[in-house]
């Protein structure tokens, strides 16, 4: 697992990992996409529009699980020193934040025809469009000190302070009244959807998660090759 803290050894393993991971994500994009399209049926209230949760829910689940993901890389980088925390986040901050635009934008297609607009302030809403907001402006952050430590540690902490819209979103459903349904999915139930809608739902996450990583990969690595270069 040393990969995972180590420059010098994530450049090795992913060069092993990379090919197996982008034939995954080909794999189950096309398998999830035939699914959707042939193999799910049509909401009976929904209609066809149902089908945008196949994307939509994939990149809701992605937004967070990246952040959550540069939270705890921050906390390593800053409590226990190590670089590569700062290297995830520069690398993984544009991922999340395209994440977290599909999520924002399929959901924006899919709640015009339900709701009959494209945006309400809701809980949901207004809580995802906060953690898309929070993360331009890491990115900002990461484009805009010229001494690199600076502005590690700054974009660092400010992704823990930035860290607590993530139960905000997760369960604003929970906490208020809002037009967003809730989980379908959850540990401690069963879940609510039909194993028809399961399938490719569970197809598409697959899908983006490998394609997420993939990219990851990449800016991981250009991220090391331009530090060792300036170096």
């Amino acid at each position: 697992m040393k990969f995972l803290i180590n420059p010098y050894k994530f450049n090795n393993f992913s060069d092993t990992l990379i090919k197996p991971l982008l034939y995954l994500s080909v794999i189950f994009l096309f398998l999830g996409l035939i699914f959707s399209f042939y193999f799910s049926p049509n909401d009976y209230q929904q209609g066809s529009t149902v089908r945008i949760m196949y994307v939509h829910v994939p990149s809701a689940w992605l937004s967070l699980m990246t952040y959550f993901i540069m939270s705890i890389y921050s906390i390593l980088a800053l409590a226990f020193r190590m670089p590569f925390g700062y290297i995830v986040n520069s690398a993984v901050a544009p991922i999340g934040a395209t994440f977290t635009l599909i999520c924002i934008i399929s959901g924006s297609l899919w709640g015009k025809p339900m709701w009959g607009t494209w945006w309400v302030w809701d809980a949901r809403l207004t809580s995802v469009a906060v953690l898309f907001v929070v993360y331009l402006i890491i990115i900002f952050i990461n484009l805009s000190f010229e001494n690199r430590i600076v502005r590690e540690k700054v974009t660092a902490i400010f992704i823990l302070i930035g860290s607590i819209n993530l139960p905000i979103v997760k369960f604003s459903v929970d906490w208020w009244n809002t037009l967003h349904q809730p989980a379908t999915i959850s540990k401690l139930s069963k879940p609510s959807i039909d194993p028809s809608m399961m399938v490719p739902l569970i197809l598409m996450t697959f899908a983006f998660v490998f394609i997420g990583i993939c990219i990851a990969i990449f800016r991981i690595k250009t991220e090391i090759h331009n530090r060792k270069n300036n170096l």
